[in-house]
């Protein structure tokens, strides 16, 4: 490409400067031509009698080149006033002062010419004078320079590729650099990463955008791996107890309602598992982008009050108190919103003491006034920055023990998050002077990201409701 850019920047300078060098020579030979016949009129005119009109002949012989690039010819009625022959052949093209240039009958270089004609003078008739001058020496001139341009050209071209491959190598080192330290990175090195120093600015974005790429996709690896192994805990506790409880009822006879228990163990440990794989299900849908459908311009402190009585009997048994602040109007999907709600709520009761007051707040968002607010605050103990990072994370638990997987598997938080994502919305979690406070926003125009997405289903208010108690907190 850099060959055939500086061939195509030669051959047009060279065209240039050919196009040149022909005007000038031209121009010089109308120049030298004109001097000829300038000299030529003066001897032709003071031919005035036979033998001044010798002497001109003689004086024209003697202008008259060898190579006969030049020549004069001298016409009359008269046959002694007479000189050469004149020129003849093909009109090519007509040029100023009267120039006429000729393509000769025959072979030959083209001829540019002059015609004058003088009046009687002395003895002498009116005579026409014409001198002529080949483009011969032009035509020289300009095949030597265009043989030279064309050779220089091809080898400034030829220059230009060696140089050009050479300074590109070198250009595209770091690259190739960069290349083999990329097909390095495997599984098994993935925290490995692109060294941007000494860098060429043109491949410094670059390869910090890979970087960041690199970094992005370790993190979500680690996600997954962590994942996959909550995952496998999660259904491997209940797993166990149905294959233990299986396996014990099968070692010797037992009455009906012994195994009438057994079977009623089973299904809640059965009920469990189906309750983890369709949140988990859920939580998948969610990540592929799916949105609210069914969206309904309700009262969401209706919708708050609805949840709260639904839960009623689980404050009670807590011997804790939910009070409910704030109104606002949002287009939700009332039983999504219902279950991320509730699904708050039942966190701050786990995480409350007898008697505490637990109060859910609805509000505008100060900076943006299509986002309603829902804070849920309760008092507790103060959690760590490092742990409010990770709260809405699937399968988090604060506490590394797991004792309380059984009643809790830990999707209830990453729930609310995808509900709050699928309304347009954001989560959030604080712990300042004895409140923790967990929150979602979803959007109150349903232009603003909460278009839904084909194939998404919604279920009716109570029904979801139901399902909140089967451990999705």
């Amino acid at each position: 490409m850099f060959a055939i850019v500086a061939l195509s920047v030669f051959a047009m300078v060279g065209a240039g400067l050919f196009l040149m060098l022909r005007i000038q020579l031209e121009r010089h030979l109308r120049e030298s031509l004109d001097d000829r016949a300038q000299i030529a009129h003066i001897i032709v005119y003071h031919g005035a009698t036979p033998q001044k009109w010798q002497i001109a002949r003689e004086k024209l012989s003697d202008m008259t080149p060898r190579d006969g690039t030049t020549t004069y010819a001298v016409t009359s009625d008269d046959p002694n006033y007479t000189f050469g022959k004149p020129v003849s052949g093909m009109f090519v093209k007509r040029l100023a002062n009267g120039y006429v240039r000729l393509r000769p009958d025959g072979d030959g270089d083209d001829l540019l010419t002059t015609r004058e004609i003088l009046p009687p003078y002395g003895t002498r008739p009116a005579v026409t004078l014409q001198v002529a001058a080949s483009y011969s020496r032009n035509e020289r001139t300009l095949r030597a320079f265009g043989l030279g341009l064309a050779v220089l050209s091809a080898l400034g071209s030829l220059g230009v590729l060696l140089l050009s491959y050479s300074a590109t190598r070198l250009g595209l080192a770091p690259l190739t650099r960069l290349t083999r330290e990329a097909s390095e990175i495997r599984p098994d090195n993935r925290s490995q990463r692109l060294d941007t120093r000494s860098l060429p600015v043109e491949l410094d974005a670059l390869a910090h955008s890979f970087n960041g790429a690199l970094a992005r996709l370790d993190s979500a690896y680690e996600r997954l791996e962590s994942f996959n192994a909550d995952v496998a805990h999660e259904l491997r506790t209940p797993v166990t107890i149905l294959i233990g409880q299986t396996e014990v009822a099968l070692t010797r006879e037992r009455p009906v309602e012994d195994l009438r228990a057994l079977l009623q163990s089973n299904l809640e440990e059965l009920g469990r598992m189906r309750t983890i794989i369709n949140d988990m299900l859920f939580l998948s849908r969610a990540d592929q982008g799916e949105r609210a459908m069914g969206l309904t311009a309700v009262s969401l402190a209706s919708e708050a009050a609805h949840t709260l009585e639904f839960l009623e009997i689980l404050l009670e048994e807590a011997q804790v108190t939910a009070r409910l602040h704030g109104s606002a109007v949002a287009q939700v999907n009332k039983a999504l919103f219902g279950r991320a709600l509730a699904n708050l709520v039942m966190n701050a009761i786990e995480h409350c003491a007898p008697g505490a007051d637990i109060d859910v707040h609805l509000r505008v968002m100060d900076d943006d006034a299509h986002s309603v607010c829902i804070d849920v605050v309760n008092p507790g103990a103060p959690i760590a920055p490092d742990v409010l990072r990770h709260l809405f994370d699937r399968f988090y638990r604060a506490e590394a023990s797991r004792t309380n997987s059984r009643e809790n598997h830990g999707l209830g938080l990453a729930i609310v998050k995808a509900i709050a994502e699928m309304h347009g919305g954001t989560v959030w979690a604080h712990s300042a002077d004895g409140l923790n406070t967990f929150g979602f926003s979803v959007r109150t125009d349903p232009a603003s990201g909460t278009r839904a997405a084909p194939g998404a289903s919604s279920r009716s208010h109570e029904g979801n409701l139901q399902n909140i108690g089967q451990g999705t907190a």
